[in-house]
């Protein structure tokens, strides 16, 4: 007997209601940064809190890239370096968890794609180390681990603890490069 046979028809009804209202969320998250587009550049204003909102809002998109790298670079010339890796890793973490939810609730929009399936593979087997190097290294590719690990119901804190980890590393050796490359282009 599978855990599904097993729920009573109000768990049943239940586990529906969160899973259209984790697809309404990054629907409707998504929508709303699409619309807000133009702004979301203008949060490098407000120093490491801006730079946290950005990195939520460059992440937490299914549809609409955005250039999540770009920033910590360029902060990272003008403020300290640890700060706006650890401020942009968790936002970015923060941001990832749009993929999981939809992963999570069965919204499986890119379930045909083979990318998908060969990370889907990659989850079942190594799990929490696929999270990790995806979040680690500059790839399109996050977005299929956080819907494979919320379609594997792996739990909510380990994948934000590895894919934070992969985060704040990556974000922290861009801020670094920005640190060491930036003053030198620079007039």
């Amino acid at each position: 007997m599978t855990p599904e046979t097993t729920l009573s028809s109000r768990q049943k009804v239940a586990r529906l209601g969160a899973s259209a209202l984790g697809l309404l969320f990054v629907t409707v998250l998504s929508g709303a940064i699409y619309y807000y587009r133009a702004q979301i550049p203008h949060l490098n204003t407000y120093g490491y809190p801006g730079l946290f909102l950005f990195s939520i809002l460059a992440n937490a998109t299914l549809i609409v890239p955005i250039p999540g790298l770009v920033m910590p670079y360029a902060l990272g010339a003008v403020l300290n370096p640890v700060g706006v890796g650890l401020a942009a890793g968790s936002g970015a973490a923060l941001g990832e968890l749009s993929g999981y939810l939809a992963g999570w609730s069965g919204a499986a929009i890119v379930e045909d794609s083979e990318r998908y399936r060969q990370i889907a593979s990659w989850m079942e087997r190594y799990g929490a180390l696929t999270v990790f190097i995806l979040a680690l290294i500059p790839s399109p590719f996050m977005d299929f681990a956080g819907l494979a690990a919320g379609a594997s119901k792996m739990p909510i804190t380990k994948f934000l603890f590895w894919c934070w980890l992969g985060k704040v590393l990556k974000m922290s050796a861009m801020a670094f490069l920005g640190a060491a490359s930036l003053p030198k282009l620079l007039p």
